[in-house]
């Protein structure tokens, strides 16, 4: 936290606040759906390099090792494949075994393993919900590729995950509470 706070993350906007209380919040929905330790550090940091999805960089990459040292280099490793991820790329074939992950730093692609392929979605979920939950504008523009994208990535996520994904995502007459209120 301390790191987070040095690098101005609780000084810099974002939906429902501020950047730092984004991270938290992502990291706490990690720790809900019982995300294993490094997971969860690297919700904590997950935009620090900047994302596809948020350019602004708190720390750059030559620096890797700094945030190495603060939170393990396996969580690093998670928070630099998410923030490196050519979204456009990558997402349409993410799903498969297969699929190449596409490096927006570097303009390489790679494969990607198991465990990293399930924490990428995973963190891609806590981060997204986060914001479809903090910004309806947001939840109303996007959540309908949102759930088809997470609904795509269903065997990379938990099951806590998908839950989240289904309930937040649904358009509301797919709610089931709010199919059961029009009876």
């Amino acid at each position: 936290m301390t790191l987070l706070r040095r690098l101005g993350a609780e000084g810099i906007a974002h939906p429902g606040g501020t950047l730092l209380a984004h991270l938290q919040r992502v990291q706490a929905q990690l720790a809900t759906w019982k995300a294993r330790p490094a997971l969860q550090l690297a919700g904590l940091c997950h935009a620090l390099y900047g994302t596809d999805g948020f350019p602004t960089a708190l720390l750059p990459l030559d620096r890797r090792t700094d945030l190495a040292a603060v939170i393990g280099p396996e969580a690093e490793a998670v928070v630099y494949l998410y923030a490196s991820c050519d979204r456009k790329a990558t997402y349409p074939a993410f799903a498969r075994a297969d699929a190449v992950f596409h490096d927006r730093f570097t303009g390489r692609t790679h494969p990607v393993e198991p465990q990293p392929r399930r924490d990428f979605a995973e963190l891609s979920a806590a981060n997204e919900l986060d914001l479809a939950r903090t910004d309806p504008a947001f939840r109303e523009k996007w959540g309908p590729e949102l759930l088809a994208l997470f609904t795509r990535f269903r065997d990379w996520l938990s099951d806590d995950a998908w839950l989240d994904c289904r309930t937040v995502l649904a358009a509301p007459t797919d709610h089931p509470r709010v199919r059961q209120s029009r009876r």
